[in-house]
């Protein structure tokens, strides 16, 4: 089975969404960021490499917020990993998608979602999955990157 890591980036009341461009699959439809694990990586790994050539960011892989398991018409059954982002360095550069979007939790269902992150997205907006990052309530606290550099 195929497998998936994608991350959900927040910023406040905000998430990181993109858009497939219309020359791929599931063209139009929105999306986490992320893609296909490699034999020799994590899932965390995955998610890390895959937000660098995506995004052009470095990120701290957080918790696992949700798995499941699809399968498409004529495709290889996937199971996808999504974890939380508790911090990143950069500044978001779009190198894969149509379009990269911040949208306010509650109207994330709002957007055409591929149909395996619909569930995911479904309990987003209704509140049922924490996006609050570890010491958010301590603003003077800055998270930490690998190899103890700040964001």
């Amino acid at each position: 089975m195929l497998q998936v890591a994608a991350a959900v980036i927040s910023r406040g009341q905000q998430i990181l969404v993109c858009q497939r461009r219309a020359d791929g699959p599931h063209p139009g439809k929105w999306e986490f960021p992320g893609g296909k694990r490699r034999p020799d990586e994590s899932l965390s790994e995955c998610a890390r490499r895959e937000i660098a050539e995506e995004l052009g960011i470095e990120v701290v892989v957080g918790p696992e917020l949700w798995r499941t398991r699809h399968q498409y018409p004529n495709q290889e059954p996937v199971e996808l990993f999504f974890f939380l982002v508790t911090a990143y360095r950069a500044s978001i550069v779009n190198h894969a998608f149509a379009e990269v979007r911040w949208v306010t939790v509650g109207a994330l269902s709002e957007l055409d979602f591929l149909e395996a992150d619909r569930p995911l997205v479904e309990r987003i907006d209704q509140g049922e999955i924490n996006l609050a990052r570890p010491n958010s309530s301590h603003r003077a606290s800055t998270p930490r990157l690998p190899g103890g550099r700040s964001r």
